[in-house]
């Protein structure tokens, strides 16, 4: 009899074209998508593995369940709840698919920062010609420049590679990663964070929102970086204080900041954000590139693989981390 495998609702285009591909592909699997929360409630008590956001009352029912494909790389928060974190069911997620895309989001912002495009680009909407001196210091020397990357995962680790051959020095902080991959020239675990932040040019975000991490770039630790430094987060809003961020900014504490992402999305109109001298802000667009849905697709026909035969699941998350 074959492994049921529900893919949960709300159902689109993309989800109904991939339960017909993995019916194709994993024929030891019974897919089942439902286009309804009422035909999810029926499915789930049979189900054995599923794909989506499953509300707690759908997981009481869920007595079989033992893998839930995750959404999203980092869903939001609320997806891991107690009950979902007590429950035995193991948890997969989309990471490592947008490890090229938002490296070079990263590396825009640092080469936007390391030639003055920050200066220059408000220029440009006024209409002035402002050049700055040929010995300027607006200008940041990179191979003579120190990247703190805090979250050596696919991400960080893909930056790091970018920054490295632009000359870059590049330190990392991460709590799993064991050994230094390729362009980290050090590797250091949370607790070293407050020592190594006024080593950096340029502090890089890219962890997850965790309970760890929540609002853990504050005031104290803009207080720590340089005063020439760039703050640049393409990881999540919920990691870094926005008030205490434009504080920094106002006193100088920092040069400036690259954000993707923020506590509160959208930001607010009127968030001083907005015009900051220093800023530069994208709108939660760093994991945007070509080939993302067949990358989500890949991952979730290699896990279905590997759960009809039993083998290790790609991708695991420490459900009581959230990644």
């Amino acid at each position: 009899m074959p492994t049921t495998f529900l893919m949960l609702p709300p159902q689109s285009e993309t989800t109904r074209e991939w339960a017909r591909r993995l019916a194709e592909a994993t024929p030891e699997l019974e897919i089942i998508a439902p286009e309804t929360m009422e035909g999810a409630e029926q499915a789930i008590a049979l189900a054995e593995g599923a794909f989506g956001t499953i509300p707690p009352a759908l997981l009481k029912r869920a007595e079989k369940l033992r893998w839930l494909q995750a959404p999203q790389a980092a869903p939001p928060a609320g997806y891991y709840y107690p009950e979902l974190i007590a429950h035995p069911v193991q948890i997969t997620n989309f990471r490592e698919i947008y490890n090229d895309h938002i490296a070079a989001h990263i590396m825009s912002f640092v080469l936007a920062f390391a030639r003055g495009l920050h200066l220059y680009l408000p220029q440009q909407l006024r209409r002035e010609w402002r050049p700055a001196g040929r010995e300027s210091g607006d200008v940041v020397h990179l191979p003579e420049a120190t990247a703190l990357i805090v979250g050596v995962g696919g991400i960080g680790s893909e930056a790091a590679r970018l920054a490295a051959a632009f000359g870059m020095r590049v330190i990392g902080v991460d709590e799993r990663r064991s050994e230094k991959p390729p362009g980290v020239a050090e590797l250091h675990r949370a607790a070293s964070l407050d020592s190594l932040l006024p080593q950096a040019d340029f502090v890089i975000l890219t962890v997850p929102h965790t309970p760890e991490t929540e609002g853990f770039m504050n005031r104290a630790r803009f207080q720590r970086m340089k005063q020439s430094a760039f703050f640049i987060n393409i990881g999540r809003g919920m990691t870094t204080r926005l008030d205490d961020l434009v504080a920094a900014l106002q006193a100088g504490e920092i040069a400036g900041a690259g954000l993707d992402v923020f506590e509160r999305e959208p930001l607010p109109a009127d968030h001083p954000l907005w015009t900051m001298p220093g800023v530069l802000l994208t709108p939660h667009t760093a994991g945007h590139g070509p080939y993302l849905d067949e990358r989500r697709f890949e991952v979730l026909s290699d896990n279905c693989r590997r759960f009809a035969a039993g083998h290790e699941l790609r991708n695991l998350v420490d459900k009581s981390r959230w990644f």
